[in-house]
């Protein structure tokens, strides 16, 4: 990170330290600040409404279709990430098959899709086969599980093949995280030193918040050249990686890299997506306990995404 980005996110990270207060008024615990990815917490006229600034000669944004449903191979890796960092190739090739492990599981995306209660637009379920997303303070994270987003409220599904000890088919994982938009990529900073990977065919970018013990990334990938799907299909650029910090202390899952493949502009099949929210959840599902799970699943490392906000001085 060059020193004139880590100064900027250094002041967000105190702007939003000194909002914390009005915060805890304004929004509960489960809604978490994501650089207005998922909600506009900490997003204001003081941090720029967490739209990154563009540079001169940077390229123009990549939007996501209004509806899509790719496949990708998931890397959980583990090892020498600090001198390979991503966008990865898949398989990456600046890393040994030691170095990482592999899973497997689908997104599906419908910018348009009103949910039942009216509390918010757009829809996505990211599906993880066998292996969960390694994010939170759970040791083994082998089982199937779903995040879907139905406007606004957000819920965490676990099917009953391999559903671990103390977690419920269904709860509510936020009430304000709401599908990543078509121009979500504006909240961030474009990154022209990962934009050289993959023999500089990328579109890359990349947010790293300063917190200890290491800094939490949040980074995306497009391709920069545009392609069609098919036949008399508009051109467009096409998502090619998303990599993000997982949890490191236990879930042993330092960088973690979703690849897409098979991305096609197609419309979710509500049975398969949406409407396994209404036959899986309560009326009113539990809140989930993922970031402070019970003591079967925990691992007593400290969680990183639900405390990007510094401690109030």
């Amino acid at each position: 990170m060059n020193a004139s980005l880590f100064k900027q996110l250094l002041l967000a990270a105190s702007l939003l330290s000194a909002s914390q207060t009005l915060w805890a008024e304004t929004y509960p615990d489960n809604v978490y600040f994501n650089m207005g990815v998922h909600n506009d917490r900490g997003c204001d006229a003081k941090t720029n409404n967490c739209i990154a600034k563009r540079k001169p000669g940077e390229p123009a944004d990549p939007l996501y279709p209004a509806t899509w449903v790719s496949d990708w191979i998931m890397y959980r890796v583990t090892a020498n990430y600090v001198k390979n960092p991503p966008p990865y190739s898949s398989p990456p090739s600046t890393l040994k098959p030691a170095d990482y492990t592999v899973s497997r599981g689908t997104s599906y995306y419908d910018n348009d899709y009103v949910p039942a209660d009216k509390d918010g637009t757009g829809a996505m379920m990211e599906h993880y086969e066998k292996y969960c997303l390694p994010i939170f303070p759970i040791k083994d994270n082998n089982y199937t599980c779903s995040f879907v987003s139905l406007g606004n409220k957000a819920y965490f599904l676990t099917y009953p093949e391999d559903r671990p000890k103390d977690m419920p088919a269904c709860c509510m994982f936020s009430p304000m995280n709401h599908p990543p938009r078509r121009d979500f990529i504006k909240h961030l900073p474009y990154s022209a030193a990962r934009s050289q990977h993959l023999d500089g065919s990328v579109q890359a970018y990349a947010l790293e918040i300063p917190v200890q013990p290491s800094p939490i990334l949040f980074g995306y990938a497009f391709y920069k050249k545009a392609s069609s799907d098919g036949p008399g299909q508009p051109a467009y650029q096409h998502p090619q990686s998303f990599y993000f910090s997982g949890d490191e202390s236990v879930a042993n899952a330092p960088i973690v890299s979703q690849n897409y493949l098979n991305w096609r502009t197609e419309k979710p099949n509500p049975a398969k997506t949406w409407d396994q929210v209404a036959k899986m959840c309560p009326a009113n599902p539990p809140d989930c306990q993922l970031f402070t799970p019970p003591p079967s699943l925990k691992n007593g490392a400290r969680p990183q995404w639900n405390q990007l906000l510094p401690p109030s001085p």
